[in-house]
């Protein structure tokens, strides 16, 4: 195994990264650059868990009309065609991978199980995590720290689709100012929009750490893996 700061990661991508430019469903070139990341990956001999959000297919916020029970499973369904995506996209490139999902769904998909996932990890196989933590009113964030905390990851690869954590949205302040490193009680404090509060609660409790990055980067992934100062460190 290369030399590494990291043996076994959670790379969490929102749905929406998997869209690409287009917004919405799956763009096959931006979810082939992100899985010949993940294979670079498990050729250092790095254990990856991914945890996929699905608002390239659905938001809550679509169904403000329904009753929220109803939106959020919806959007659990969305993970789960996510899920098989980089499945198909990842197998094709020859690594072995398993989906887990926290609603059965048993004919695509084995029920979550975690001595399964370890196990699977162990092997050398890429899990994939999809439907968030199986109930409605959690994000897959909080999903995210839940698995990692579950798993024992050593990190958390929270894919964004600006390059770290900034004082304000850089998209809308330009005055923003980068952090290089921060702590999730400043997060909390300051309101960052970095996880939602319950899954940043949960890492902090959990003490693991949270590297974010740009995801139009994705080749930043191995960079982090290997040591380098990328995004923003958040622990």
């Amino acid at each position: 195994m290369a030399e590494v700061a990291f043996k076994r990661v959670l790379l969490k991508l929102s749905g929406e990264a998997l869209a690409g430019d287009k917004k919405t469903g799956v763009y096959a070139d931006v979810i082939g650059k992100i899985c010949d990341e993940v294979k670079n990956l498990a050729d250092l001999g790095v254990q990856v868990a991914i945890v996929v959000g699905g608002g390239n297919f659905w938001r809550g916020r679509y169904g403000h009309q329904m009753e929220r029970t109803t939106s959020d499973y919806m959007g659990m369904l969305a993970t789960a065609m996510n899920a098989l995506a980089l499945q198909d996209t990842l197998e094709a490139r020859g690594l072995s991978t398993r989906v887990q999902t926290a609603i059965e769904m048993r004919q695509i998909a084995e029920p979550y199980i975690k001595r399964k996932a370890i196990k699977h990890l162990e092997k050398g196989r890429v899990v994939i995590f999809a439907c968030g933590t199986g109930n409605p009113y959690f994000t897959t964030d909080t999903g995210a720290a839940l698995r990692a905390a579950e798993i024992d990851a050593d990190v958390i690869l929270l894919a964004k689709t600006i390059d770290g954590v900034y004082s304000a949205d850089p998209k809308i302040d330009p005055t923003a100012v980068k952090y290089d490193q921060i702590s999730y009680t400043d997060i909390l404090t300051e309101d960052l929009k970095v996880m939602d509060s319950t899954a940043t609660a949960l890492c902090r409790d959990n003490q693991i750490p949270l590297m974010v990055f740009g995801i139009d980067q994705p080749e930043n992934m191995v960079k982090i893996v290997k040591g380098e100062k990328i995004g923003t460190i958040v622990k």
